[in-house]
């Protein structure tokens, strides 16, 4: 079984040997394995991963494809997330409110269209990638402030942002329409699939192609040279800036990268409900989206993805309670508000007290110590 190492900043378990700024200095071995071979890997698994998902989808009913999609939709944040705070160690409290400005971005977007009378299929693509160029240059210009700030100073900062966003939607209300939000034209499957193909089956295949799109992306971008700085501004910015790594630009463009990816699910979980608004990006959400990478595995994409269905199942959590055992309506509203926070506080202190590593790291271990005993000679 290979060693590991904790790493002191993020608490996640790493392979023992060559750090990632050893690798980066000159004369140093290149990563195992070509590039192109990594490349190939990564996109035989995306298409392994989606094909056994649209098969899952064809046996769901409608309500669960929504939350297939939900999930697919928050794994483009987490992902994201992970490589800002797991790899780069920067910590942000703003997430929601990037969220919220890819859903507001596709909103407007698409209702410009839906006003001139343009339509099109094309016109889902162009708005996910308007929300996130708009979310992508917002996280340019946190990232810019990062850069000049560390721990509760950073946290502070985009804890800000997190609060100032669902302000704006309400100030402006000439434009976002305050606190009754935006609607937009509903995405409805192609005339080819049938007239009877399931609208939810059809969101959940959108939100997979995002999500797949976006792991795939990021899986190769943290194998490559700026993956491998990330790691080492992470592990220790004096040693980086020595061995020639710009660490302020390294910070920036984490920023950039999680932004955009911020804005992209923010944008596919407008495009599931065909509204916006801001009561679906409260504070809390940011919350939320920190604990659940941490819970899934700090520094791991396969993390990102427990902490999706994490989040996906703890906010649905209150309503199944509710119908299953008949809860008052009074009752009910304070578990909707409370439950799924204070279910998830708990899971983090018993997943921190039980495995440090999160629930991938201690997948990880177990098939680890599995294999290791069918190794063992028997006596």
């Amino acid at each position: 079984m290979t060693a590991t190492r904790p790493s002191a900043r993020s608490g996640v378990d790493r392979p023992a040997g060559p750090s990632p700024l050893r690798r980066l200095l000159p004369g140093a071995p290149a990563a195992a394995g070509p590039r192109g071979s990594t490349l190939l890997r990564h996109l035989a698994g995306a298409v392994l991963a989606g094909t056994l998902v649209v098969l899952l989808t064809n046996q769901l009913a409608p309500y669960q494809n929504l939350q297939v999609a939900r999930v697919c939709a928050f794994l483009c944040v987490t992902a994201g997330y992970t490589v800002l705070v797991g790899l780069n160690g920067q910590l942000s409290l703003g997430h929601g409110a990037l969220m919220a400005t890819g859903a507001y971005t596709v909103a407007l977007v698409q209702r410009a269209f839906d006003e001139r009378g343009v339509q099109g299929r094309w016109i889902l693509p162009l708005s996910l990638l308007a929300a996130l160029a708009a979310t992508a240059l917002a996280g340019l210009v946190i990232g810019l402030a990062a850069a000049r700030l560390r721990g509760p100073y950073l946290a502070g900062v985009t804890l800000a942002v997190a609060t100032l966003v669902p302000a704006i939607s309400t100030i402006f209300t000439g434009v976002f329409n305050g606190e009754q939000g935006l609607r937009f034209p509903a995405e409805t499957p192609p005339a080819v699939l049938g007239a009877y193909f399931q609208p939810e089956r059809w969101l959940a295949w959108i939100a997979l192609l995002a999500a797949l799109l976006t792991v795939l992306l990021l899986a190769n971008l943290v194998r490559s040279r700026f993956g491998r700085s990330l790691r080492a501004v992470r592990d220790d910015e004096v040693a980086a800036r020595l061995a020639g790594i710009h660490v302020a630009r390294t910070q920036v463009l984490a920023f950039v990268v999680s932004a955009g990816c911020a804005g992209l699910g923010g944008g596919v979980y407008a495009v599931l409900t065909a509204t916006v608004a801001p009561g679906k990006f409260p504070l809390e959400l940011s919350l939320f989206l920190l604990m659940a990478i941490v819970i899934g595995g700090l520094g791991s994409l396969a993390g990102a993805v427990w902490g999706a269905v994490l989040l996906v199942a703890l906010q649905d959590l209150p309503s199944l309670l509710t119908e299953t055992f008949s809860l008052p309506s009074g009752l009910a509203q304070r578990l909707e508000g409370n439950l799924a926070l204070a279910v998830f506080g708990l899971i983090l202190i018993v997943v921190m007290l039980a495995a440090p590593g999160g629930l991938h790291g201690a997948a990880r271990t177990l098939v680890a110590r599995l294999r290791t005993r069918r190794r063992a000679p028997e006596h």
